[in-house]
């Protein structure tokens, strides 16, 4: 386990604020935050998942998805269980939305997982580095962080897939290590976000500081769900502010499948993914669709 503590000092029986992410959760000694993943252990807000692996496997890059990095290779991408926001539409509930009691995981710590990515590399070279992924890896940052460390060292590359909601002072800290990223913009509301559980803002101080950043690649994804995110006037919206910060930051415009509190409807036509994909190319110069 790693920890965040909180400044100042903290009794042990005393409530903790979480500074990770926006939603700031108040823990009670012992009480596990919304993320699943950070607990309030003697007054100090602990990464719980740290090393807590349930999803391991070895991905083409173009599936985080990256079109514009490193194209042809491949990426050792590992996975916790937790996540900060409560999308009704999620893709990846079954360990995002779970806690440890809910998924099965195992050790691996930073240098086992060092290890096994450089023994895939001798097996093929066409492995390039890890990726932090299927969960939400930000609710378990400083094990992306101690990771990226001795991966870099070793050559590898870090790659980072998230939806971005984690305070500015975990998104500097980790931004220097990252040599691509995929950040989900979910909509371009407060209130979408806030019905999840999100932060707009500060979603968008992610995507835009990780694009400032020379070293880091950028790409976005938007999940298109029909009836919620999928007119005309808000990936006018989305594109035009992405393109705000640069115009060939590549996004990704996907298809919504009916899945975990969101069964109640069809998924996203095609032929609605195409329309909004050719909004956003009035914007930006590499838009690609996806689950189409």
């Amino acid at each position: 386990m790693s920890t965040y503590a909180t400044q100042g000092p903290i009794g042990a029986s005393e409530q903790v604020i979480c500074p990770v992410c926006p939603r700031h959760c108040s823990l009670a000694p012992d009480a596990l935050g919304a993320c699943h993943a950070r607990r309030n252990v003697g007054g100090q807000v602990v990464d719980e998942s740290y090393g807590r692996v349930t999803s391991l496997a070895i991905d083409p890059v173009e599936k985080k998805p990256l079109r514009r990095f490193m194209p042809g290779s491949k990426l050792v991408s590992v996975g916790s269980y937790g996540c900060n926001l409560r999308c009704p539409f999620c893709q990846n509930h079954e360990i995002s939305q779970a806690g440890a009691d809910g998924v099965r995981w195992r050790e691996l710590s930073p240098e086992a997982l060092v290890d096994l990515a450089l023994d895939q590399q001798r097996i093929d070279p066409d492995v390039v580095g890890i990726a932090y992924t299927y969960n939400e890896p930000l609710v378990g940052w400083e094990y992306v962080r101690d990771c990226s460390v001795l991966a870099r060292q070793a050559g590898l590359v870090n790659v980072l897939v998230s939806n971005g909601c984690a305070e500015a002072g975990v998104v500097r800290e980790l931004t220097p290590l990252i040599d691509a990223a995929n950040i989900d913009l979910k909509a371009f509301s407060d209130d979408f976000y806030r019905g999840c559980g999100g932060d707009f803002s500060c979603a968008r101080n992610t995507i835009a500081t990780l694009a400032a950043f020379p070293t880091c690649h950028l790409e976005v994804t938007t999940l298109v769900v029909n009836g919620v995110n999928d007119t005309d006037a808000e990936m006018e919206l989305m594109s035009s502010w992405l393109a705000g910060l640069d115009r060939e930051i590549a996004y990704h415009v996907t298809r919504f499948f009916p899945c975990w509190h969101m069964q109640d409807r069809p998924a996203t036509p095609v032929a609605t993914v195409y329309h909004l994909a050719d909004i956003a190319r009035r914007h930006l110069e590499y838009v690609y669709v996806g689950n189409c």
